[in-house]
């Protein structure tokens, strides 16, 4: 079973209409490839590519349509919220979860994400590298942490037990996220002692995520796995090690960024070819710690 805590097939699906879930080899992840990797859940980003931000909030909402229209709509797939839905799949079937990837198609109004959380919303990530109306992202000069707004974001996703997702926050944001919100988690970030891209974590980061008993999903990046000019599946091993050595073996998942990229990491190119990560990772770690790694680390941590 797979866990995969972040994609970006909804801006694709946006962007073209005319894919299919079903199978196009134009995305990275359909329902053929994740059946063909045995996938178990998978979280797809509202991720709003550059619009008027006049029209954010909108392209959100037809993204959420395209969510039910084309992926919900098929046979075997159900729509999941909480644990106790993850828990109440069956055999063959894949969980769908919606995350949004970045606050501006919020801009400054509660009411705004309350909808987002009515309509499914279980993951907010604050920010997409730049600055909006929570939070400066980790490419922001300004490098400023969460405003009173911010706070006010965190706190309402606390109270309504969704993650809040660090991935792509400013240093200081970071900081503050860890000080103030309940459930935290990278969903797609890698070590930045191992590859010194600024979208990494320092050591500092990863312990504190394990110390608030967080989830870091290693991602598939290329740019954020290795500094050299092709990515191979050693590499995500690497920054799995990595954060297991420093006590995550049970704060650790992926969150490939499939859809969301261009380049791939080599024999890791599409969904069905998790199964050779999984064929390497057996190679070092026993069937239990892999489990863990591709599905119950972050499982355990989605709310009822």
């Amino acid at each position: 079973m797979i866990f995969d805590a972040h994609c970006d097939v909804l801006m694709k699906l946006w962007l073209n209409k005319r894919l299919s879930f079903t199978y196009d080899s134009a995305l990275h992840v359909t329902l053929e490839g994740i059946k063909k990797a045995k996938g178990k859940v998978q979280l797809f980003a509202i991720y709003i590519p550059e619009v008027p931000a006049a029209q954010r909030f909108d392209v959100a909402l037809e993204m959420i349509q395209l969510f039910q229209s084309h992926i919900l709509s098929l046979p075997g797939v159900k729509w999941v919220r909480s644990k106790r839905d993850i828990d109440s799949l069956k055999k063959g079937e894949l969980g769908a979860m919606l995350t949004l990837e970045g606050c501006d198609a919020i801009d400054t109004s509660l009411v705004r994400l309350k909808t987002l959380f009515s309509l499914g919303v279980r993951s907010v990530g604050l920010t997409w590298n730049y600055s909006n109306a929570v939070c400066d992202g980790i490419l922001e000069p300004r490098g400023a942490g969460l405003s009173s707004f911010g706070r006010e974001v965190v706190e309402l996703n606390n109270e309504h037990k969704v993650w809040t997702d660090v991935s792509h926050l400013s240093v200081r944001g970071f900081w503050d996220v860890i000080e103030l919100a309940q459930y935290v988690v990278a969903t797609h970030s890698n070590s930045h002692v191992l590859c010194s891209h600024p979208r990494n974590l320092r050591d500092d980061q990863i312990h504190a995520l394990i110390k608030r008993n967080g989830v870091i999903g290693i991602t598939f990046v290329p740019e954020f796995l290795t500094s050299s000019a092709k990515a191979h599946i050693a590499d995500v091993i690497r920054h799995l090690d990595y954060i297991c050595e420093r006590g995550g073996e049970y704060s650790v998942g992926f969150g490939s960024d499939f859809d969301g990229i261009d380049k791939t990491v080599y024999r890791l190119g599409r969904y069905e070819q998790y199964t050779n990560l999984i064929e390497e990772l057996l190679k070092y770690y026993t069937e239990e710690q892999v489990k863990r790694f591709l599905f119950q680390n972050f499982a355990d941590r989605v709310c009822n």
